[in-house]
């Protein structure tokens, strides 16, 4: 069936050669077709799927695989259908298939090429048929070596429709295609216009120019009856190579009357940049076959989308890893940074602790001495001191004895105590006189006892 012409940016042409198969690659350069590699390989050697394989690449820069279709395979035949509209051209066919194709349709596989036509004139299409269960396995040898191909091409049919074609005259396209023998195509050509095409494979290298003579003479006897033989005898041009040439052109020469030219045909590089940038419709790869090719094409896609996803995750977690690995590390450092000024902390407290001790003792003994001469200085004449307490540095505790007679002595010591200033302030925040007690009675030659308290003032508190 006819397909849309796909626009490319690279493109791939494989063709089988001898026991092997050659690739060919090219590159898009405006309409043009740029050779850029070339590569043999075996018959069964996998091809390199780096060049032959689409990635997420081709879907914005298109990768068109195309294969070479042995000739001796296809049916071809020319079917001229009335002036239209030439995208109606593969309807029209479809729809006299059975009477057209030499296999019954359900086994086999159909396209057309379109010819060029003016506006309002009868409309020419090749018709090209090969057998479903060929395609089916020679595409399964070409993916059997990791090839795809997007297209299945006719080298023979791309080659004659790139020469310009005659008014009138024959063209016969010859040379050794697959396991020996001459391949030829004839087309004959009238008014302008392509009236009949012939394919026909001859095994017998030395009869072949013989048997290709018969075949044209048939075919012009079967042109005269139809009424498109030309009145003059046609012009035959031998397109071939010279050791193929050497076999036919006797033959065709004695049939054509001497009228015969005799050119190269095009190399197979050559060819394969005419198929690349032909823009060709017809296609021999089944629609169902193209259809699971870009289904196993997304899927890889896919794939390789969730493949990579996966090994960012990876590496994103490695990273995450060794980022924690580097602020575990960090943090050790900063925990035996932590344990060796703690230890030195530890060891300060210890020291201001001591030095606080030192410092409490000086200030008790500075504070016992202030205490002592501020009694020294203040007792009364007449009052007897019998005993000084100073208790934790806070509290001072004088008891002693008075004369009966003389116990206001122990309000005036009190007094006295409390005006006791220590430099810019009193000596003691609260004097106290806790008790005088008078002698029992009978006995009044013994001395009153007396006790007072001093709550003292001290300057490291506040």
């Amino acid at each position: 069936m006819a397909a849309p012409a796909p626009r490319w940016t690279t493109c791939n042409v494989l063709a089988s050669e001898g026991e092997g198969r050659i690739l060919w690659q090219f590159t898009r350069r405006g309409d043009t077709a740029q050779p850029a590699g070339e590569a043999r390989f075996g018959a069964s050697e996998r091809l390199p799927a780096d060049r032959v394989q689409k990635t997420f690449r081709h879907t914005w820069q298109p990768r068109l695989n195309l294969a070479w279709l042995p000739a001796d395979k296809v049916f071809l035949r020319v079917v001229e259908l009335p002036p239209g509209d030439p995208a109606e051209i593969p309807a029209l066919l479809e729809f006299q298939l059975e009477k057209l194709s030499p296999l019954p349709v359900a086994q086999a596989l159909w396209t057309c090429e379109a010819l060029p036509a003016a506006p309002g004139e009868p409309l020419t299409a090749v018709l090209i048929v090969v057998e479903r269960a060929v395609v089916e396995a020679y595409l399964q040898q070409l993916e059997a070596v990791g090839y795809r191909p997007d297209r299945l091409d006719v080298p023979l049919l791309r080659e004659l429709l790139a020469l310009p074609p005659p008014r009138d005259g024959v063209f016969v396209l010859a040379g050794r295609e697959g396991a020996g023998g001459i391949t030829c195509l004839s087309a004959w050509w009238s008014e302008g216009r392509l009236r009949h095409l012939s394919l026909a494979r001859f095994s017998d290298e030395l009869r072949a120019g013989d048997a290709l003579a018969d075949a044209l003479r048939r075919t012009a006897w079967a042109a005269e009856v139809e009424g498109w033989l030309p009145a003059l005898p046609p012009a035959l041009t031998l397109w071939a190579p010279a050791e193929v040439a050497a076999h036919l052109e006797p033959a065709l020469r004695d049939f054509a009357g001497g009228a015969l030219s005799v050119r190269e045909r095009l190399s197979p590089a050559e060819l394969a940049a005419v198929c690349a940038r032909a823009p060709a419709r017809a296609n021999l790869v089944p629609a169902e076959v193209l259809a699971r090719y870009r289904q196993e094409f997304v899927d890889r896609l896919w794939m390789r989308a969730l493949g990579a996803v996966a090994l960012v995750y990876v590496f994103a977690m490695l990273g995450y890893l060794a980022w924690l690995s580097l602020l575990d590390y960090q943090k050790l450092r900063v925990d035996q940074q932590i344990a060796l000024r703690q230890a030195r902390y530890n060891q300060a407290l210890q020291l201001r602790a001591r030095l606080d001790v030192l410092q409490e003792q000086i200030n008790l003994k500075f504070a016992a001495l202030d205490c002592w001469k501020a009694v020294a200085e203040t007792l009364p004449e007449g009052l007897t001191l019998n005993s000084l307490s100073f208790q934790r540095g806070k509290r001072l505790s004088l008891t002693g004895s008075v004369p009966p007679d003389q116990q206001g002595k122990v309000t005036e010591f009190n007094q006295a105590l409390a005006g006791v200033r220590a430099g810019d302030r009193p000596l003691f925040s609260q004097v106290t006189t806790k008790s005088i007690q008078g002698p029992a009675p009978g006995r009044a030659d013994l001395p009153a006892a007396w006790s007072i308290e001093c709550e003292l003032n001290r300057r490291d508190q506040p």
